[in-house]
C-alpha cells in the first residue's frame, strides 16, 4: 500500500524550519502529476487542491509541516570552531558528540569533552546550549569560512532503519505526515480537497497560520507526531501514548481544545472500521492546529498523530502499524466530514 522508500527520501533530506525548500522540492516531484493545481505562497507553504469524484458539503484541508528541528551557525571561533543555536526546541542533553550536517555538505560533531579529561560534576552534568560548539576539523576562523557562513543552518545526519515493525529515522515529526498527504493526493479521492504542506512549525506555527488564512476551510485534520513515553521509568498517564497501540488523538492540548464532533466521529470510525486509536493521556504541548481553529472564522479542528519515541532529538522510533492506523482514520474521516456526515 505504501512506498516507503519515499518516506525514506523525505525523512533523511535537511529541511529546518526557514529552510524547507529541499522537502517541498521532493514533494512537488510526486504530487505535480496528481495534483489539480498547486502553488508555493510568499512564506514557503505548499498549498495543494485536488478534485474528487464529489464535491463536499464542507471545506475541508489537511495540514501537516515540513520543517524539522536544527541548529544554526552564529558564529566561528578562531580556533575554526563553530558556534550555533538551536532551531525549535531540542532535547539538550543528547547533543554532545553527535554528528550533524552543515549547509547540506559540510560534515561535522558537536564537541564533547573526552570523559577522561572530566572531574567531578562534569562527568554527569548537561552542557549549556553556549559551551557547546560543532567541530568541523577545520584548524582555524579562515578555513572554517571556506566551507560555512553564519547563517548556515545544520541539521542532524541521516539515518533510516526499517526494522520490519518499527522504523527509526531522523525527522519523523512531521515527514510522516507529509507522506501520508502524499499517499492521500496519488490517490482518487471521494471528495475534493486541500492540502497544506507548512513551513515553520517548530518556531511557532507561522507557516500553518498563513496557509489557513489563504485557504479557509471550515473543517481542518492536522497530520502529527507526537510524545510516546513509553519507556522505563515512566508510568500511567506520564507515558503519554504508546507505540503500536494505533493512531493518537487528544481533547485538547497547550494550544487547541480540539472539535468535539469530530473526536466523537474518529472514535466512531475506529470502533466500527476495527482501527486502532487511542488517547492522548497528558495535556501537553501544540501543533499547528493552534492556529489554525482560530483563522478568520474559526476552523473545526482535529489533530491526528502518530506515537512517537524520542521526539526532537536526532532519532525517533514509530510502530509501522500505528503509520496504518493514522491514514486509514484520516481517509475515512475526511470522507465523513466532506459528505456531511460531521
Amino acid at each position: 500500500m505504501y512506498n516507503l522508500s519515499l518516506l525514506e527520501k523525505l525523512c533523511t533530506s535537511r529541511g529546518i524550519s526557514g529552510d524547507e525548500s529541499s522537502i517541498r522540492d521532493i514533494i512537488i516531484d510526486e504530487i505535480k502529476d496528481f495534483a489539480t493545481e498547486y502553488y508555493t505562497d510568499n512564506l514557503g507553504n505548499l498549498i495543494v487542491f485536488k478534485k474528487g469524484r464529489y464535491k463536499p458539503e464542507h471545506k475541508l484541508m489537511i495540514s501537516a509541516h515540513m520543517d524539522e528541528v536544527g541548529f544554526m551557525v552564529t558564529d566561528i571561533t578562531d580556533d575554526g570552531l563553530l558556534k550555533f543555536d538551536e532551531v525549535g526546541g531540542i532535547v539538550r542533553r543528547v547533543l554532545p558528540a553527535t554528528s550533524v550536517l552543515v549547509n547540506g555538505s559540510v560534515n561535522g560533531v558537536i564537541l564533547n569533552k573526552p570523559i577522561h579529561l572530566c572531574t567531578g560534576d562534569e562527568k554527569s552534568s548537561i552542557p549549556k546550549l553556549s559551551e557547546m560548539y560543532i567541530d568541523i576539523g577545520a584548524d582555524s576562523r579562515e578555513e572554517a569560512l571556506k566551507h560555512v557562513l553564519p547563517g548556515d543552518s545544520v541539521s542532524f545526519e541521516a539515518f533510516y532503519k526499517d526494522n520490519g515493525e518499527t522504523i527509526i529515522t531522523k525527522a519523523i515529526d512531521d515527514r510522516a505526515g507529509c507522506f501520508m498527504m502524499i499517499q492521500l493526493i496519488q490517490s482518487e479521492l471521494e471528495y475534493d480537497m486541500y492540502f497544506t504542506f507548512v513551513v515553520q512549525e517548530e518556531v511557532g506555527l507561522n507557516g500553518a497560520r498563513v496557509a489557513a488564512y489563504s485557504v479557509n476551510p471550515d473543517f481542518a485534520i492536522v497530520l502529527e507526531s507526537t510524545t510516546a513515553a513509553d519507556v522505563p521509568g515512566i508510568s500511567g498517564q506520564k507515558q503519554v501514548c504508546n507505540v503500536g497501540q494505533g493512531a493518537v488523538i487528544g481533547y485538547m492540548d497547550r494550544r487547541t481544545i480540539y472539535d468535539k464532533s469530530l473526536i466523537n466521529e474518529a472514535l466512531n470510525i475506529s470502533e466500527n472500521e476495527n482501527i486502532n486509536l487511542q488517547f492522548k493521556r497528558m495535556i501537553a504541548g501544540g501543533n499547528d492546529a493552534g492556529v489554525i481553529n482560530t483563522a478568520r472564522g474559526g476552523v473545526r479542528t482535529l489533530a491526528i498523530s502518530l506515537p512517537c519515541r524520542y521526539l526532537h532529538a536526532q532519532l525517533s522510533l514509530i510502530a509501522k502499524t500505528d503509520l496504518d492506523s493514522a491514514y486509514e482514520l484520516t481517509q475515512r474521516l475526511c470522507n465523513r466530514i466532506c459528505g456531511g456526515e460531521v
